[in-house]
């Protein structure tokens, strides 16, 4: 009985740190990545480069075998009380998580300016997004006579 509830920990602990690896990665892409390169394209077609597109097409894929991987290989060879305890660890985390992965979260911006500032042609966008300075994203914008409509507005305190 205790290799039991040790496995059953395990394949929780497995749930979990997999839905936050790759689950999460497959969230951002999708509700943030997504999302922000489809507003700055609408802001101007050459804004951000077209390969911003493929980057994130390619991570999605590649989180989404990992995810079919990891869930087939435990659905063909645990039993089911460990089945079980993998989805809880799954649902856990997406619950810790469901507020969290959103354009307008400035941890969520900064991280796709961070992954994404190489696809911006223009050196004093590029180095804005960069250094994680929406105040100078909007300024440079404003500067190019384009919307700053894709870049949220923050709760106090956590604008730069």
């Amino acid at each position: 009985m205790a290799m039991k509830i040790i496995w059953g920990a395990a394949l929780t602990f497995l749930g979990w740190i997999g839905y936050y690896l790759f689950g999460r990665q497959l969230v951002f892409n999708f509700k943030v990545a997504f999302s922000l390169i489809r507003q700055m394209n609408e802001t101007q077609e050459d804004l951000i480069a077209p390969g911003a597109k493929r980057y994130t097409v390619i991570s999605t894929i590649v989180m989404a075998v990992l995810c079919l991987v990891v869930c087939i290989v435990v659905l063909l060879f645990c039993p089911l009380y460990q089945k079980i305890c993998f989805a809880c660890g799954i649902v856990v985390c997406a619950a810790m998580l469901v507020g969290k992965i959103s354009p307008n979260n400035r941890e969520m911006f900064d991280s796709f300016c961070a992954a994404y500032y190489k696809f911006v042609p223009d050196d004093e966008l590029r180095t804005a997004m960069y250094n994680k300075k929406p105040s100078r994203m909007k300024l440079r914008l404003h500067d190019m006579g384009l919307s700053t409509a894709f870049i949220p507005t923050f709760k106090k305190g956590e604008n730069d």
